[in-house]
């Protein structure tokens, strides 16, 4: 074939930049068709809020658990602190019951707004720690399938807002380091004071960004950027400071019994069942997922500044749980706050370990298994049959037995009990002339007593009287069982077990009504209805279980 032949109007000088131009208008058509991975998470955790609070609101299956009942009785009273935890949490409640008033959807619109605020923490330390906006959309995607985090979107305990501060003390020391703009750090000791209004955990940041900076930055000392950031820390403590200040300090000796301090001996299958009860919290693989990320980013290993951070924020967290299992087996949210940048960890060592088969099945079925069990703790009606019939049969010594398998079961009921104490109320007004008192046992009891009678009356604990551990109850005066002069004589409608020795509490006490309340035939919950008249007062009180 003959070479071709080229014209003065179209010299092959000219050809190149005509291809170039085609390859520059095709690229940005093509990006124009695929969504970024920022938007793809801002969609994700959009849609969450939109979901959950669609759950609230349209008829929501799970009551009040006892202690958003709890923090909501705090909420009426509001103070700089209370007996266990900071005043974040009522707050938060209190502004939600201004704005809706007393209802459930109110007391949990702050744990829905949290978790957005968490999830959008989450998108950003995985995209600036991996420098990578998918491994960003990957946590986030992969957080909303983990079941402690889908029960923290719809159910309002103290760990929704501490986890949120955590998070976004967390972003904002990160880019403190990066950047070193002083301003992060601001941010950071912000986030960090709130947090110390929710959870007395949030102390443990300072400290583990502390020995991140020994090991890797200790230039930064010689800077005002962590300094300001540990005193608006310590300002967060002011308030709580102050109020235990001239309540005895209440909550450091609460604080020092939750942890074993005063305990006696030591647990030495403590620290196993610890781990045991972790790994099956967090599904087994994302357990196993975390302490292979702990290895590969220790810090004797390489690694970014973002990765060796989030190695100090999570592992050395997660430790002093493990330790102080020894003393006390806990609860399991305890190491909540290592888990955040522990999953973001987690999500790069799978990333980079996804070629290998047994990473890719441990992924789908923990996914799989996450989001089942999700949609079964917000929906308990879907395998309760299921539980009742591994459960066995109710009994007398266990009328309840699905109660065992079943974690939902606790916040089902309540309304049913409020609908037959309202009932019981109303006879025992009609016939004294003025209303009963109304108490429970137990600490747990009384807020769910008051959020769901109506007229939401106050209501009193026993608890310091019958061997329950101390409570706020104890602290809000008068109360039945350090004010006995303000009650004397009073009728009582309380619930529990007997109280040991009635007759030298009250002038008379009815016989007891049990309320048994089942779905589809399955028992799920039982308390009995005591009604005492003319109280005298707690003779010989026994001593508290603890603090």
């Amino acid at each position: 074939m003959a070479p071709p032949t080229y014209t003065a109007d179209a010299p092959p000088a000219r050809l190149a930049p005509r291809v170039r131009r085609v390859q520059i208008l095709v690229a940005p058509s093509a990006a124009r068709g695929r969504m970024s991975p920022g938007l793809a998470a801002g969609l994700l955790i959009a849609g969450w809020v939109v979901l959950n609070l669609a759950y609230l609101l349209i008829d929501c299956p799970l009551d009040l658990s006892a202690d958003e009942a709890h923090y909501w009785h705090w909420s009426r009273h509001l103070d700089w602190s209370y007996y266990s935890k900071g005043p974040l949490v009522a707050w938060l409640i209190r502004g939600g019951c201004e704005l809706f008033g007393p209802t459930p959807f109110a007391v949990r619109l702050p744990a829905v707004l949290s978790s957005a605020a968490l999830l959008a923490g989450l998108y950003r330390l995985g995209a600036d720690a991996f420098r990578s906006t998918r491994v960003g959309l990957a946590t986030v995607a992969l957080a909303m399938t983990l079941p402690p985090v889908a029960a923290g979107a719809v159910v309002m305990t103290i760990d929704p807002p501490f986890l949120a501060c955590w998070c976004w003390a967390l972003v904002a020391v990160m880019r403190a380091v990066e950047r070193g703009r002083a301003w992060w750090w601001l941010l950071a000791g912000v986030c960090c004071g709130l947090g110390v209004l929710a959870k007395y955990t949030m102390l443990l940041f300072p400290v583990a960004v502390a020995g991140f900076l020994l090991a890797h930055r200790r230039h930064e000392f010689r800077r005002p950027g962590f300094w300001l950031m540990f005193a608006l820390t310590t300002a967060g403590c002011l308030p709580i400071l102050i109020w235990n200040a001239g309540n005895g300090w209440v909550s450091a000796r609460h604080v020092f019994g939750q942890a074993g301090v005063t305990a006696a001996g030591v647990r030495w299958l403590g620290p196993p069942e610890f781990a045991a009860g972790q790994f099956g919290l967090l599904l087994g693989f994302w357990f196993v997922a975390f302490a292979a990320a702990g290895w590969r980013y220790a810090p004797h290993r390489p690694g970014g500044p973002c990765h060796h951070l989030l190695w100090w924020m999570s592992v050395p967290v997660w430790l002093v749980f493990f330790a102080a299992s020894l003393r006390n087996p806990g609860q399991a949210n305890w190491p909540a706050a290592a888990y955040v940048g522990g999953l973001v960890l987690a999500v790069g060592w799978v990333r980079d370990h996804l070629h290998r088969r047994a990473v890719r099945v441990g992924l789908v079925v923990a996914v799989v298994v996450g989001l089942g069990s999700s949609v079964a703790l917000r929906f308990p009606g879907l395998t309760r049959p299921i539980l009742s019939t591994l459960a066995g049969p109710s009994t007398d010594a266990d009328p309840t037995p699905v109660r065992k398998l079943d974690p939902t079961a606790r916040l089902r009921g309540w309304r049913a009990l409020a609908a037959e104490l309202d009932r019981v109320r109303g006879r025992v007004r009609s016939e004294t002339g003025t209303d009963p008192v109304l108490a429970g046992m137990r600490w747990t009891v009384p807020g769910e007593l008051s959020f769901y009678c109506q007229g939401h009356p106050e209501a009193y604990s026993f608890g310091p009287a019958l061997a329950d551990r101390h409570s706020q109850y104890d602290l809000w005066r008068p109360n039945p069982t350090a004010d006995a002069q303000a009650f004397r004589g009073r009728s009582f409608v309380y619930v529990g077990d007997e109280i040991p020795d009635a007759r030298a509490v009250f002038e008379r006490v009815e016989p007891p009504i049990r309320v048994v309340y089942a779905e589809a035939g399955v028992p799920v919950a039982v308390w009995t209805i005591w009604v005492g008249h003319g109280f005298r007062g707690f003779p010989e009180p026994r001593a508290a279980a603890g603090y």
